[in-house]
């Protein structure tokens, strides 16, 4: 069964008495929703035919008038065979072109040609999570040629412009498809999307404009950040063989555990062991902290297990570093294994004293 078309200004969203700029105005809305080099959706190239198959008809006055009279029939010999009103044929690639810049051209292969991104790690203490550390970390990158500044060719030496694309870094091929004859902008085999041939290169990086060089980076890790994260560094990575923008730097920070803390969040636990007696009576123990030393307040009567909060004493946030979290003590009540007679006597005359309250 054959799929009845839509009406042209259907599809293009406009009324019958539409201006030719308000068509070439829808076009250029839909064109660039829909294109298949931005639109990787289901159906979207199918909609961009039909887009591109309406607007042939409705910029072209005298197909529009065959349109307005006779609907389909009037124009099916002409519709669709990739006529773009202008004048030639195209395909995909050539209509956004004509409306928006385009994709042609030596300067904008060079700046859609990025350099490659690079990955690398670095190591830190525990404690450097507190303040934030500045650290060199070493790599080897790729990049522009010291010798040729990345022209490729010796200095000194004559350019040439490419004969085959005119310098323009990229040519037209027209090819037959079942929706009629396309054309698409690749890039020229001759100069390789360059624009121009390189008649002596240069020796330093054998024609490449490129040189892999040893570098070292200092890099600031941020306090508060968590175990694993990974940190961008825009424009670290390799240059570009083409001039264009350097890749990026993703950095992976690993942190090594601490002796003492575990970290939790923005909370750091450890574990503080009493004696039985410091249990009963309260005490003031001496705990380390992040910051060092701090005087830890033990109630009397504290049972083995219940945790006291140091508020401030942790690890600070990362999008808030004048924020910190809480050191969270838990007490541990040891109890004694060898008792002498002494003990023992004093121990069972205190249980003397004891009230069934206290077993509770």
């Amino acid at each position: 069964m054959t799929t009845k078309k839509r009406d042209y200004y259907e599809v293009l969203g406009v009324p019958r008495g539409a201006s030719e700029e308000d068509i070439k105005k829808a076009f250029r809305k839909l064109a660039l929703k829909y294109h298949p080099d931005r639109n990787k959706e289901k159906g979207a190239e199918e909609k961009f035919k039909e887009i591109n198959e309406a607007y042939q008809v409705l910029s072209d006055s005298s197909l529009r008038t065959k349109y307005d009279q006779f609907g389909h029939q009037g124009v099916s010999s002409q519709a669709g065979a990739g006529f773009d009103g202008f004048g030639d044929f195209a395909g995909f690639g050539d209509i956004f072109d004509t409306f928006f810049g385009g994709f042609g051209g030596q300067d904008a292969n060079r700046r859609n040609t990025r350099g490659a991104s690079l990955q690398t790690s670095v190591t830190v203490e525990f404690q450097d999570i507190v303040h934030g550390i500045e650290r060199n970390i070493e790599l080897t990158r790729a990049e522009s040629c010291g010798k040729c500044k990345g022209s490729k060719s010796e200095p000194g030496s004559e350019l040439k412009s490419c004969i085959s694309c005119n310098g323009q870094g990229r040519v037209r091929r027209a090819s037959q498809g079942m929706f009629g004859q396309f054309v698409q902008v690749v890039n020229c085999d001759g100069c390789s999307g360059e624009g121009r041939v390189i008649s002596n290169p240069c020796k330093q990086c054998r024609g490449v404009g490129l040189e892999r060089q040893k570098r070292k980076l200092a890099v600031t890790i941020p306090p508060g950040i968590e175990d694993g994260t990974q940190l961008k560094l825009t424009g670290e990575g390799e240059a570009s063989m083409n001039g264009g923008r350097p890749g990026d730097l993703f950095l992976s920070v690993n942190i090594k555990d601490h002796p003492l803390f575990a970290r939790d969040g923005n909370d750091v636990k450890h574990s503080q062991v009493i004696d039985i007696v410091q249990a009963s009576l309260g005490t003031k123990v001496l705990v380390t902290t992040l910051d060092g030393e701090a005087e830890l307040d033990i109630p009397a009567g504290i049972q083995s297990g219940q945790v006291i909060r140091l508020r401030d004493k942790g690890i600070p946030y990362l999008r808030n570093p004048k924020k910190r979290g809480s050191q969270l003590v838990e007490i541990l009540v040891e109890t004694p294994r060898k008792l002498s007679k002494k003990q023992r006597e004093i121990l069972k005359s205190f249980e003397s004293t004891l009230g069934k309250s206290n077993n509770k």
